[in-house]
């Protein structure tokens, strides 16, 4: 979970390497290195913390790499080894010949340390990375070629990587490979760009050249070699990046995260677009590939998600379940894939994953797709590992997302599983026209209603500064918006670090109202609907035993006047689809109340974007 960088062509490396690791910054680290040719040796430069703590280093360096034209970089978020100086990438072997920045977890790096050390190699740090660099400088020392070291070299790791490594002896080359990790090379004719993610180089090029697993790509200042893991050349198929450099920009707002819950109206309607023109008028998905017989012979569906999008996915399956009929199991990925896979033909098999390269739900999807089932992938990245595996799939079309915290991805997601479940319902012919016809009509005012929400902040604001000093929360909700209330919970505690817990409201009782007094703040999700009586019994409840109630409500209930403390009112709307609606007041308050606090909420500690090891 960190961030690659590289770059070989005529313009001086150091200043794009730099920058190509401040837009990998919301991916999460917590130490950052480059590595730079110069005319007699490779020079690694590395700082613990954030990046500007390596632009002060390298300050005080610039002569000895204002010319060169060739370099790697990286920022490490720790796995193996703590986050040290020492611990950062670039890494090289004893002589320092050679030099790699990694990507993943090598998984059998504990038996090779044994097997170089017996060789000679004295390790510095902690990590498995090093272990990379002595292998292939080991190989390198017998076959005198760096494609051909690295080639040699992977067939004996096991794990997810992606690697780009540089030898000082082959002064115009650098060597990338990957292994269930993402690795991107962009094409320009000032030279080649090498990524872990887009935007690392969006504003030089959108032409690219994604690689897969086990091919290696060779480039110098003028061109680039592909060959598959035995040697054998390859034609490289270039693609279009759809990215604009302008999404990575915060358009005046302060954080990337408030910008991104203002672009959510118009993301849900990027969504609509070509998929539901009017409320009378059927569902297009064209990028999904399940008709009637197929439908007609599932036994069940399997959505598999981590984080944010485990969440999504539940509601999900609230709705699925609601409108076809077919039962549906939701399970964290990097729970699924650790035991027997019961998935087969006549399962559909729902990824969803914001990135399209979350390690675990990557690996649980392809054990599923082993056992013959359906798979359809849901994710903001159409260009991803994930949607190369999928049979069928949904690109949510969020843009770009930089702040860690998830918000306009979650709601596209959201929106995709709506309109996934109304195509399914249309195909099966399990809801009547009218209530479809009702549904969709709802369905295209949503981006009107959020912009409600956000167009009158002010009590939002006043609940954020009123408890922001508190040190936990609780969210309940029942039904379809329990869910939610994980949800709500998850981004407090993301940015804020607030220990903040969801709970189906009727479990309270159960155990978690032991907590509750005058210093515990309950809020109850309490939208109109069949669980609306139920809900409003747990929180007066929760009232009895003192604790601060609010309520997030699209009701005009008296009696709420005398039972919650605040109450942050959202525009009227169909339960079914109050889940979106619901989450826009939960992410501002989230962010109030971080941003009260002068928390990093872009970049909270501990956390990266894009998990992308196990």
């Amino acid at each position: 979970m960190c961030g690659i960088v590289g770059y070989i062509g005529s313009k001086p490396v150091a200043d794009i390497l730099l920058d190509g690791l401040e837009q990998l910054e919301y991916r999460g680290y917590d130490s950052s290195g480059i590595a730079v040719k110069t005319e007699t040796s490779i020079n690694v430069y590395k700082a613990e913390g954030k990046l500007n703590n390596l632009r002060s280093e390298l300050a005080l360096h610039s002569d000895e790499f204002n010319k060169s034209n060739m370099g790697i970089g990286h920022i490490r978020w720790a796995t193996h080894g703590a986050p040290t100086v020492v611990n950062a990438h670039p890494h090289t072997c004893n002589c320092g010949s050679l030099v790699v920045v990694h990507n993943g977890i090598i998984e059998n790096y504990k038996e090779l340390r044994l097997e170089l050390e017996s060789e000679g190699c004295i390790f510095k740090s902690q990590t498995d990375t090093e272990t990379v660099a002595h292998l292939v400088a080991l190989m390198y020392a017998e076959v005198k070629d760096l494609t051909k070291a690295v080639q040699l070299a992977t067939k004996k790791i096991q794990g997810a990587y992606a690697l780009c490594i540089m030898h000082n002896n082959e002064p115009d080359k650098i060597v990338v490979t990957k292994r269930n990790a993402p690795l991107i090379i962009g094409l320009n004719d000032d030279g080649y760009y090498i990524a872990s993610d887009v935007p690392a180089f969006i504003k030089h090029t959108k032409k690219a050249v994604y690689l897969n697993d086990n091919q290696v790509a060779t480039l110098s200042a003028k061109d680039f070699i592909l060959e598959d893991e035995n040697g054998f050349e390859i034609s490289p198929k270039i693609e279009v990046l759809p990215w604009e450099p302008v999404a990575l920009s915060k358009m005046g707002y302060k954080h990337f995260m408030l910008k991104e819950i203002h672009e959510q109206p118009d993301v849900i309607r990027n969504i609509l677009v070509g998929k539901l023109h009017t409320p009378d008028s059927q569902i297009i998905l064209n990028e999904v590939k399940l008709n009637k017989d197929t439908l007609k012979n599932l036994n069940r569906i399997q959505v598999i998600a981590c984080g944010t999008s485990l969440h999504a996915a539940m509601i999900g399956k609230y709705i699925v379940e609601d409108f076809c009929g077919i039962p549906v199991d939701v399970e964290a990925s990097s729970e699924y894939i650790y035991r027997k896979t019961v998935t087969d033909e006549h399962t559909l098999v729902i990824g969803v994953s914001q990135s399209g390269e979350t390690a675990d739900t990557l690996t649980a999807i392809k054990q599923s797709k082993a056992r013959g089932s359906h798979i359809l992938i849901i994710t903001n990245r159409p260009d991803s590992a994930m949607a190369r595996e999928a049979d069928s799939l949904i690109p949510v079309n969020a843009g770009i997302e930089v702040s860690v915290a998830a918000t306009k991805s979650y709601i596209a997601q959201l929106t995709s599983f709506y309109l996934l479940a109304i195509y399914m319902a249309e195909i099966k012919g399990s809801m009547s026209v009218s209530e479809l016809v009702n549904l969709k009509a709802e369905m295209l005012l949503l981006p009107q209603k959020i912009e409600q929400i956000l167009s009158n902040k002010t009590v939002i604001q006043d609940c954020a500064r009123k408890f922001a000093s508190t040190r936990d929360f609780i969210y309940i909700a029942r039904g379809i918006n329990y869910p939610t209330a994980l949800e709500g919970a998850l981004k407090l505690k993301e940015i804020s670090y607030i220990n903040a817990t969801g709970y189906p409201a009727g479990e309270l009782k159960h155990g978690p109202i032991a907590m509750l007094d005058e210093t515990m703040p309950v809020l109850s999700i309490l939208m109109k609907g069949f669980v609306y009586e139920k809900l409003l019994s747990n929180s007066e409840e929760a009232k009895a035993r003192n604790a601060r109630m609010i309520a997030l409500t699209n009701s005009n209930d008296p009696k709420l006047n005398d039972l919650f403390e605040v109450i942050i009112k959202v525009p009227e709307v169909i339960e079914v689809l109050s889940p979106i609606v619901a989450m826009i007041p939960l992410q501002l308050l989230a962010y109030y109340i971080a941003e009260f606090l002068g928390k990093d909420v872009d970049q909270p500690r501990n956390l990266a974007k894009s998990v992308t090891v196990e």
